[in-house]
Parts: C-alpha cells; structure tokens; sequence
C-alpha cells in the first residue's frame, strides 16, 4: 500500500504532540509494510529528502516568504508548495491509494489532492482550535481556522481521533458522524534500560536540586493551556506540606517571564528552576530523576508527555482534562487532580511524594499499561485497518 501524508511538523521541526506523533508513526507504518511518502515545510532545516522504512520518503520543502502573515495565510501558502511537489511525484510514483493529512495546517493541499487525483482523504485531528480557547473562537483567524478544521473533517473520509474526548469533541464542534470516526491513541517508544540505573545520573542530578530536596518535573509549552501557573501557584502549598521539594518546569513560550514573575511574587522563585528549552536527551535524562512529573493542563486532546514520563517508570500527576483522563487512571498508574486548582494539584504532588510504596506500585502499573496498550506497532497496526478499509471502500464505490 502506497500512502502520500502531508503533515506541518515533523524533525528536525517538532513543536508539541503533533510532530512527535508523525514522527514515531511514520517509521512504525514502514515496518507494516505501508510505503509512506511524507511531505512537509522545511521550517527547521534538515535533509531536503530521506528514505524511510518501507521504501518510501520524506520531503521537506521549502515554504515562500510569508513574514507578516497570519497562521492561516502561512499555511495556504505552504501549501501551495506541498500540493505541487505532490502533482509531481503523483506522476513519478504513478499514484497513491489514499492521501492522509495531520490537522488542519495541510488540509488545503490534502483537499485539492483528493478532489484532484480522485482519491480518499483521511484526516487525524490533533486539537481543534475552538478547544484551544475552551469553547470560544477569539480572533478572525481563530474562526478561519474553526472552519478548515470543520471543512477538513467534511471532506475526510474517514477521521481519526486520538483519545475518546477528542471524538466528542469533533462530533460537537462540527456535526461529524459517530461511524465516521476512528479513535487510535498516541503512543510512545521505551527507553532502553540505563547501565547503573537511576544511580548512574546522581551526578548531574545536582545541576537541580540539593541532595536532600524532592525533584519535581514538569514539561510543556509555556502558554495558558498547559496551566503551568495552575502548578506556580501550587509551589507555595507544596512546600508547606513537604519543605524538601524543588520545582523545574522545562518549556518555552509567551507566558515564560509572566511565570517567572508569579513565583517571585508568591516568594519560591528560589524553589522554581525554570530551563527554557532543553535538549530531548536532558528532558529524558530529567524524568529518570525526577520524584514527580506533573501535567497540569486546562486543555489536553491526549497527553502524550504523561506517556514519555511513565515510560520513563516517573510518578505523573496529571489534572482531569481531555485525553490525560484516559492516559492516567487515578489511583491505578497515577494521580489525577482537578484541572485549574491549585490546592488539588498540591495534594497530588504531596501525596506522591510522600507515599513512595504506593507511588512504587503505581509506576509499575503505569509502565506494563505503556508497553501493552501504547506502543507503535500496536497503533501503526490500527491505523493500517483503518487505511484497508478506506481503501476498500474506495474500490467499491464510484467517485
């Protein structure tokens, strides 16, 4: 089966759950057997084009000069780039069976694609942007965007989900029909064991924290969404309760400076290390260290950073939003808190930090449901049921 994909992100340019998944999808897709052919903007360099697994490739192309430009005039111009390069190797390669699109940045190019070549659109919904704003569409853009995401999902064959939340809200937001969707989850790859364990990253573990403090981790976009000032705000009542804890919040985005503000505010910016930006060898190396990774999202289609940290066997202490409902079941693989509330943010952080018999057990537990449920090949398989279908499908049915 040969499959042309269209997706915004992927690396070297990885901005959040989106370009991770596609990453690791992609790669997984090839070992089933599915020549995938990946177009996507070359924003962060990279090699122009690279063979994949399963004998097909990626190209990253390079996006016109839109400087001044709103996020939804960028991407129709990128796609432009992406649909002509797609023409192009629709002669080379002598066609595709279906065409799959990741969120509504490459709809456009998928759109024409289909209509074009006669050929099923499949599309996977990340996030909606309406979700983003939790119900409200704030801005022009916010709304042109509202209606790709809602034209996507119409002229899709099929639409693939990645948690039970994000179903419902799709078929909210846009009227999309229950048997329309599939819902396949977002996985993640195990670490390999590490010679020495946890001891063998003592050394460096002083680079955050003092010997006798608790290391508590969070990691995520500095933006109002992830609710890294729901976590902020919590420090103070943390501390009240378990005085040996030191906080790093690992990310970049707007809301940095406001966050560093807050804690100097509340009086713990000496208890709150903020990184900026790390490596993905430092963020994995963070999570072997870590007592604590807490999510305190407001809104999460899925959750992927609570899978990384549980892989990693770290305690997660997520809120109840979205997807991570599902990622984390409370009590069981972790602890779940009520979204925007800092006070039961601050009793799940507590709790695992100090209880460490139960935590024991509950990264145990988070760890065998990783390996079994949320691994590639299992979802690559799923997603390869789903492309036989619509391929089926097409093949019985007239344009």
């Amino acid at each position: 089966m040969r499959v042309l994909m269209l997706s915004w992100e992927y690396p070297p340019h990885v901005v959040g759950g989106l370009g991770k998944h596609v990453a690791d999808l992609v790669p997984a897709l090839g070992r089933q057997g599915v020549e995938v052919h990946l177009l996507t903007p070359r924003w962060a360099g990279g090699l122009p084009e690279e063979e994949l697994e399963g004998g097909g490739r990626v190209y990253r192309l390079d996006p016109p000069w839109t400087q001044g430009d709103d996020i939804h005039t960028t991407a129709w111009k990128a796609n432009l780039v992406l649909e002509g390069k797609a023409h192009t190797l629709w002669e080379v390669l002598g066609g595709f069976d279906l065409i799959h699109v990741h969120d509504w940045l490459v709809a456009f190019a998928g759109g024409a694609l289909k209509h074009g070549h006669k050929t099923p659109l499949l599309a996977t919904i990340h996030a909606t942007e309406r979700g983003r704003g939790r119900g409200h569409l704030t801005s022009t853009v916010a709304q042109a965007i509202d209606r790709t995401e809602w034209w996507l999902t119409f002229e899709a064959w099929r639409v693939i989900c990645c948690s039970e939340f994000m179903k419902g809200e799709i078929r909210a937001y846009f009227q999309v029909p229950e048997d329309k969707m599939d819902v396949i989850p977002n996985g993640v790859n195990l670490p390999p064991d590490l010679p020495g364990g946890k001891e063998a990253l003592l050394h460096s573990r002083g680079m955050y924290a003092l010997p006798e403090e608790k290391l508590v981790v969070s990691v995520g976009r500095m933006v109002e969404e992830k609710g890294m000032h729901i976590l902020v705000a919590a420090v103070p009542r943390v501390l009240a309760a378990f005085p040996a804890a030191k906080f790093v919040l690992v990310g970049k985005g707007p809301m940095l400076e406001d966050l560093r503000r807050q804690a100097w505010a509340l009086g713990v910016a000496e208890k709150v290390l903020f990184t900026g930006f790390v490596p993905d060898e430092e963020r994995d190396r963070l999570y072997r260290l870590a007592d604590c990774a807490v999510f305190p999202s407001l809104y999460e289609p899925f959750g992927i950073v609570a899978l990384e940290a549980m892989a990693f066997r770290c305690p997660v202490v997520v809120s109840d939003v979205g997807g991570l409902r599902e990622v984390v079941v409370h009590g069981e693989t972790g602890i779940t808190t009520y979204a925007g509330n800092p006070e039961s943010l601050a009793w799940g952080i507590v709790h695992t930090l100090a209880h460490p018999e139960w935590t024991a057990q509950r990264v145990e537990a988070a760890y065998q449901r990783v390996r079994t449920e949320f691994n590639w090949d299992r979802i690559a398989q799923r997603t390869v049921e789903v492309y036989r279908r619509v391929v089926e499908e097409r093949r019985r049915t007239s344009w």
